[in-house]
């Protein structure tokens, strides 16, 4: 039987020139048939690079960038993407980052050099237009969200990114790079609204799924275990380039190679602090990390180097926040009433019960960790107070959060 996805890992030495990098991923991506479908007809492709960093801040091992992906890697992807296509091109990301003292705002965008050689613009979603789109099938955990008006416009998307850990998310491969076309305010939300503990597994879930990226690439010549920034410990050579015509299905085969079980779950390495996101999207409906349902192809052996996420909190404290912040959100939810009678059109922090902080903006200018006091292990659980509750919130996922913790204790 055919399997409904296709992922493909090529190998290819980090030394390689340039011409040797591009053919290595004509050679993966040229079978991946359903993307090339997707892409032939569309007008209009946006990319997402995960490419956005102060430039004073990057890290490089060996010429290339460990953290982001490489001059050679967005190069190949730009010039298949032209030959095989006749859609206009364009790059997006929305930075939260801010240019070191006397740099130029242009110099946290890595690849301008590169988006200049092939002629496709940037598009800064900082300042772009937002529109609030449904997610297909009602979101799992919103069922709207802001994105840059281009993307929600475009026919069609691709996801390139850096192979690394997270220490929040465990690995930050294909589908955690969308979280970059989040915009901020003022016409977005904080990026710590989405970026969540309980919400973020399902809110990536949601991204996924609306943008569902044709064409999926995973730059693994040189790479970054244990965190996704720092200061470049743990840089990993894999020699490898993964190309996949779904986001979840990619990133699950990726997980594999980096040597982590795709469909393992909160506390089972790497994924300490929260959910598996990929394992969240696929229980929704959206894609598989069961390798044995992906037409899978690998010239490279797992483990591909030596993967892992740091671990900076206990876990008891992490178990105890994410229940508290389950139980303030379903207590927003049985006082919602009161709450917005109150602070309506402002974001507030809610810890044990009680309004421990408000904002018209929902900047939060320090740690959560600080505004948490004498009580470091309450969680606070940060929400627009919105009398319509337009964003849509899913609050059942509150509710099967402390349901699956009660159940494992």
């Amino acid at each position: 039987m055919s399997k409904a996805f296709r992922v493909h890992a090529v190998h290819c030495d980090y030394r390689a020139s340039d011409e040797e990098i591009y053919q290595a991923l004509k050679r993966a991506t040229t079978p991946l048939r359903r993307s090339w479908s997707k892409l032939r007809a569309a007008k209009r492709i946006g990319i997402k690079f995960n490419h956005h960093w102060a430039a004073g801040r990057v890290v490089m091992h060996e010429g290339h960038r460990q953290q982001l992906v490489s001059d050679p890697v967005a190069r190949a992807t730009l010039r298949l993407l032209r030959e095989r296509t006749t859609a206009e091109l364009f790059v997006v990301d929305v930075g939260v980052e801010r240019p070191l003292p006397g740099d130029p705002p242009e110099s946290l965008v890595q690849l301008m050099p590169v988006l200049r050689e092939f002629d496709v613009p940037f598009i800064d979603g900082t300042t772009h237009p937002v529109a609030w789109v449904d997610v297909p099938g009602g979101g799992q955990m919103f069922r709207k969200y802001p994105v840059p008006r281009c993307t929600a416009e475009a026919d069609a998307m691709v996801s390139v990114q850096k192979l690394k850990n997270h220490l929040f998310a465990g690995v930050t491969l294909c589908l955690k790079n969308l979280f970059g076309l989040m915009p901020i305010q003022p016409h977005g939300r904080p990026r710590g609204y989405y970026h969540h503990l309980v919400r973020m597994p399902y809110v990536f879930a949601d991204l996924g799924r609306f943008f569902d990226p044709a064409l999926n690439i995973l730059d693994g010549l040189v790479c970054q275990a244990g965190e996704e920034w720092g200061k470049g410990e743990n840089p990993r050579i894999c020699n490898t380039l993964i190309v996949g015509d779904q986001v979840i299905a990619t990133d699950a085969c990726a997980a594999h190679l980096m040597g982590h079980a795709p469909g393992a779950d909160w506390l089972t390495p790497p994924f300490y602090r929260d959910r598996n996101t990929l394992l969240v999207a696929a229980q929704g409906g959206f894609g598989t990390v069961d390798l044995e349902k992906i037409d899978f192809e690998s010239e490279v052996m797992a483990p591909v180097g030596e993967f892992f996420a740091k671990v900076l909190d206990s876990q008891e404290t992490i178990v105890s926040w994410r229940r508290t912040m389950a139980e303030q959100a379903l207590y927003y939810l049985d006082h919602q009433a009161e709450i917005v009678k109150e602070y309506a059109g402002r974001y507030v922090l809610l810890q044990m019960g009680r309004v421990a902080w408000a904002s018209e903006t929902g900047n939060i200018t320090a740690s959560r960790r600080e505004l948490a006091g004498m009580f470091p292990a309450q969680a606070m659980w940060l929400k627009y107070v919105d009398p319509d509750e337009a964003e849509g919130e899913h609050y059942e996922v509150y509710e099967e959060t402390l349901k699956r913790m009660t159940e494992a204790r």
